[in-house]
């Protein structure tokens, strides 16, 4: 703490309270996880999700109707169901948080090597807890004056990376003296970013009975509408999917892109990974693999929907062996990457 006479309160009167010192506040943010599974538990976390009107962006008064009296009714029992799959039953709660908790940790270590206590840490959820308003709220009690906020996205999208920062200015609004933010850009084509990525595939083809004949990278789709919109998403992925290629030194075709989790009526970008894997089988394709470069760490998305239904479709088709990539999670090589994005963010703040 800084008192009268000393650090920032050198000029101060003595009667003058004590404040923390001032320090940088880094955010790890990633999209969310239910405080459990049950099925209230999981209407709130989905109520909070789907209200989003960066996720769903259709007319209130159309949709939360929808949304209230009927999707809301079933779907979080479905959801409850998927996430008691891949539960971590021994801390009791989603695998994404504990991943992220421990990508905090490492990151916080690599920081404080480097800037000693002057940066403080800590991670946000944008749905669910812990909340983006609670973190940015502790980090300026606890003296941080400036505060990098990074959504963990490699590929920006408007129901991802925007939503996060929405959520964190929003939060500004309500503070009557704000720190000042920086937002974290997109990173899909960060080179440590690409390699962490081969490594990982290079690390699970080493370890596979049957090496695969195609890889498949799966990204969580968007509408179509949105590409034509302006949302860069669809072109981030495909890039960061041609980049993944060229570093591992493989010829065109060997890896596909294709695009999962695809909701409501209207058209999506595709080809559908589901679908996919399925007329990749039927194509007399026995061996395959799936990569998820969107996400950075596991989630239902992965742990349920690719190692469950995905798999599922690709054997029933007629496909053989099916080999899934594990996200970057707590990996070293991932870790480095995002202190090296950081730094590079924090530049004239340290």
């Amino acid at each position: 703490m800084d008192h009268p006479g000393g650090g920032r309160l050198a000029h101060a009167p003595e009667d003058h309270p004590p404040i923390p010192h001032a320090r940088v506040g880094v955010v790890l943010v990633n999209l969310g996880t239910p405080d459990a599974t049950d099925y209230w538990s999981m209407r709130r976390y989905l109520n909070e999700f789907l209200s989003d009107k960066r996720v769903v962006d259709y007319p209130r008064w159309k949709w939360q109707p929808l949304l209230q009296l009927i999707i809301l009714s079933r779907r979080p029992f479905k959801s409850g169901e998927a996430y008691r799959g891949i539960w971590n039953t021994e801390k009791d709660e989603s695998p994404l948080l504990t991943i992220t908790r421990e990508q905090t940790r490492k990151v916080a270590e690599g920081l404080e090597a480097r800037h000693g206590d002057r940066v403080m840490v800590d991670f946000a959820m944008r749905y669910g807890n812990p909340s983006t308003d609670s973190v940015l709220k502790r980090l300026q009690a606890a003296g941080c004056e400036r505060i990098l906020f990074f959504p963990l996205y490699p590929q920006y999208a408007s129901p991802t990376t925007a939503t996060a920062n929405d959520h964190a200015f929003r939060t500004l609004m309500k503070l009557k003296w704000q720190p000042a933010i920086r937002t974290v850009p997109a990173y899909f084509e960060h080179p440590q970013y690409v390699e962490a990525l081969a490594n990982s595939v290079r690390e699970a083809y080493a370890a596979a009975e049957t090496t695969p004949e195609v890889l498949v990278a799966s990204y969580h789709g968007v509408p179509k509408r949105f590409l034509m919109e302006g949302d860069p998403y669809h072109c981030q992925c495909q890039k960061t999917t041609r980049l993944l290629r060229e570093a591992l030194g493989w010829e065109e075709g060997v890896i596909q892109t294709a695009f999962q989790s695809q909701f409501g009526p209207e058209e999506w970008v595709g080809p559908a990974t589901v679908e996919h894997v399925a007329e990749l089988a039927r194509q007399g394709r026995k061996h395959i693999a799936v990569v998820s470069p969107a996400f950075s760490a596991d989630c239902v998305e992965t742990l349920e929907e690719i190692e469950e239904e995905i798999r599922d479709a690709f054997l029933e088709a007629g496909g053989e062996t099916f080999t899934y990539v594990p996200c970057l999670n707590e990996r070293d090589d991932h870790i480095a990457a995002l202190l090296s994005i950081i730094d590079n963010e924090l530049g004239g703040w340290v």
